[in-house]
């Protein structure tokens, strides 16, 4: 046991005063003459007897009481540690305000049971101490010190956010802003989620660390998880096959979970699906898109209490128009008409390599270079800066080509350079299915596929599979086709000409076809269907002016400026921490839109598989005190003793008053 005060013990000295004052003090007795005094002698000594069995206990009462008196005032405590929190306290709450704590707990959120558990902390410290409360978001403002009083607006601060930090990088910031004086206590009020609570507590002499969990009744959860379109992009006036990934994290199987979309204004359930516990599952929707231009879609699934996974927006752009410019030779531009002269939503141009404008190639998706004997120096860098910006060019070379300009073109895009012609029959064996190209394209490949036979090709210089992917390959494993990706455009190179003297691809529909057409969407391939808040925090938009000028903004369910870096023909724009709800924002640029945004928040937390207490002690007992039944304990006692130990100055004060009570009833209720 020790004592706050214990130079209040001194006082224990007064209890000599009772002793002095019984030890002398004589009572005077009045003589009484009895004609037979051996009665009177007996009765004189049983009083006698009686009287001081009486004042003895009268006096230890008296002392009793005195010394538990005495001893209140010293407020005595029993510490686990025998030491005692003395002077200062800076106090540094951690508040889990991310979407996991929308959990019920007596059908109260886990949020709000935080918030209470934070009062009850900051009121079992003394109004000098101060505090510092500490959300995911970690701001700048609340990382300052506060005293007792203005705790309570920043507590009433503190909302479900998408943001997450690791709890590591928290202790950390604390740890940092740990006043020079005085003692620095951390308290961590989290549910400790297994998906999202990746975090190593390092043992500090200056820091105490307080784990207090907050875990509610276990709940189920439904989320969809992500979405996307069997084609590259959607058509035009045409259904379009939509997937969608859904997942069960509860522990039961659910029936029945019903899935609607939004789309063009109009709700529309599109039925209900039954998901094993535990387990995910795909399915389909048809969305048929009338118009063109960017659309907006949201996926929705009723579920409850956990709601922030149940939506899920996208967002995409339906061109009108798919443009393909040819530079060839009229010989075989033929070839280009037969397969996009069928294609509606296509426009092909055609231009000879003495009538190229390089100011225009921004405007096509796709870029064909069919038999081109050189490329100049001005062609090269043209082409490679439409590449890098998005662009997508398909090669297919001369057969007397020029392979220093050639090479020249491969070069700036860090590709694999051509060697001379090998004038060698070779029959084209395999197709990578798992490229986007040909992705999809074929159920299955049987023997009546008919693949391209050539009578010569250009070889390439070493091995291509270090800076680019194969899409068609000859039977010794040489490349036919190859696909090179830089930035955010493509080359597509063939080793044979499309001449039908050296290949005979153009007769091949099952390739030709597909090749072009894919080729065409990769352009639209880059732009995301949506983007997930914390993890995408920028976006590419063109650059529609020639000066540094701020023009942009970004308007949903606010406005604001992004940050904008000139990166040439385009600009990116930075948007980190300033969306944090999800929904469709618009890019715009003099009130007019040129891009949309689909927002969605992070599914790391859907999964509420927490940390129990005996995982949290198994980990952390050496590091942290770990507060065991947090929902219904009453943080203000437990702190106090906590800090000071189990506090006896109660108990004494009541023992106090007992024996000044024994004290009363002694002399009231025993006559001598």
């Amino acid at each position: 046991m020790q004592f706050l005060y214990p130079q209040v013990l001194w006082a224990l000295l007064a209890l000599s005063i009772p002793i002095i004052i019984h030890l002398f003090h004589f009572r005077r007795f009045k003589k009484v003459y009895f004609t037979n005094v051996r009665f009177l002698k007996e009765i004189k000594e049983e009083k006698s007897t009686r009287r001081r069995l009486r004042n003895l206990m009268v006096l230890i009462a008296r002392m009793l009481a005195m010394a538990f008196l005495i001893l209140a005032f010293a407020q005595p405590f029993i510490s686990k540690n025998n030491t005692a929190k003395t002077g200062k306290n800076n106090v540094s709450i951690f508040i889990d305000n991310s979407f996991s704590m929308m959990a019920s707990s007596e059908d109260v959120p886990l949020i709000e049971k935080s918030r209470k558990k934070a009062e009850e902390i900051i009121s079992a410290y003394s109004p000098s101490d101060e505090f510092q409360i500490i959300s995911h978001e970690m701001k700048g403002s609340q990382l300052r010190w506060l005293s007792k009083d203005n705790t309570r607006s920043a507590l009433d601060e503190i909302q479900l956010t998408p943001e997450l930090s690791q709890l590591g990088n928290v202790l950390i910031k604390q740890k940092q802003s740990r006043p020079q004086e005085g003692n620095h206590i951390i308290y961590f009020l989290s549910d400790f989620q297994k998906s999202s609570s990746d975090f190593d507590f390092f043992v500090d002499s200056l820091s105490e660390i307080n784990i207090v969990p907050l875990q509610a009744v276990k709940e189920s959860n439904i989320s969809i998880d992500s979405a996307w379109f069997e084609s590259v992009v959607p058509a035009l006036n045409q259904n379009n096959k939509l997937f969608f990934k859904i997942s069960n994290h509860g522990k039961d199987d659910r029936e029945d979970v019903r899935v609607s979309i939004l789309y063009n204004g109009q709700l529309r359930p599109e039925g209900t699906l039954d998901i094993k516990a535990g387990q995910s599952t795909t399915d389909t929707i048809n969305i048929l898109v009338n118009t063109a231009g960017w659309q907006e879609l949201e996926l929705r699934v009723e579920d409850y209490p956990v709601q922030f996974d149940d939506k899920f927006f996208l967002s995409f752009n339906v061109k009108e128009t798919i443009r393909v410019l040819a530079i060839s030779d009229a010989e075989y531009q033929r070839y280009l008409d037969a397969v996009f002269g069928s294609m509606n939503n296509f426009e092909l141009s055609k231009i000879s390599p003495s009538s190229i404008r390089y100011d225009q190639f921004r405007d096509y998706d796709l870029i064909v270079l069919v038999d081109n004997p050189s490329f100049s120096s001005g062609l090269s860098s043209e082409l490679d800066s439409y590449i890098r910006e998005g662009g997508n060019v398909l090669v297919f070379p001369a057969r007397d080509a020029d392979i220093t300009s050639y090479n020249n073109l491969l070069s700036k895009l860090n590709a694999t350079t051509i060697q001379t012609w090998n004038p060698v029959k070779a029959e084209v064996y395999a197709i990578n299915q798992e490229e986007f190209v040909f992705e999809n394209v074929f159920e299955n490949i049987n023997r009546n596929l008919k693949l391209p036979l050539t009578e010569g090709n250009f070889q390439f210089a070493g091995s291509t599979r270090t800076t680019g992917e194969y899409l068609l390959r000859y039977r010794d494993g040489a490349p036919y086709l190859v696909k090179y990706a830089r930035d955010k455009g493509h080359l597509y190179f063939c080793a044979a000409p499309l001449n039908r003297d050296f290949n005979d691809l153009v007769l091949n529909a099952e390739i030709f076809v597909p090749l072009l057409y894919k080729a065409s969407y990769a352009s639209s391939q880059s732009e995301k269907l949506f983007y997930i808040i914390g993890k995408d925090n920028s976006t590419t938009v063109p650059n529609q002016s020639g000066n540094d000028e701020i023009i942009y903004k970004i308007s949903g369910m606010d406005e604001f400026i992004p940050s904008q870096s000139n990166m040439g023909k385009t600009i990116n724009l930075g948007f980190n921490n300033m969306i944090d709800e999800a929904g469709f924002y618009k890019v715009m640029i003099d009130n007019e839109m040129t891009k949309n945004l689909a927002m969605n928040y992070n599914r790391l937390e859907s999964d509420l598989e927490f940390f129990d207490i005996a995982e949290l002690k198994e980990r952390y007992t050496d590091k942290a005190n770990i507060i065991e039944n947090s929902l219904d304990t009453d943080m203000e006692l437990l702190i106090k003793e906590k800090d000071k130990g189990i506090t006896l100055w109660k108990w004494c004060l009541i023992l106090a008053l007992l024996c000044l009570a024994v004290e009363t009833l002694l002399l009231r209720l025993w006559k001598i």
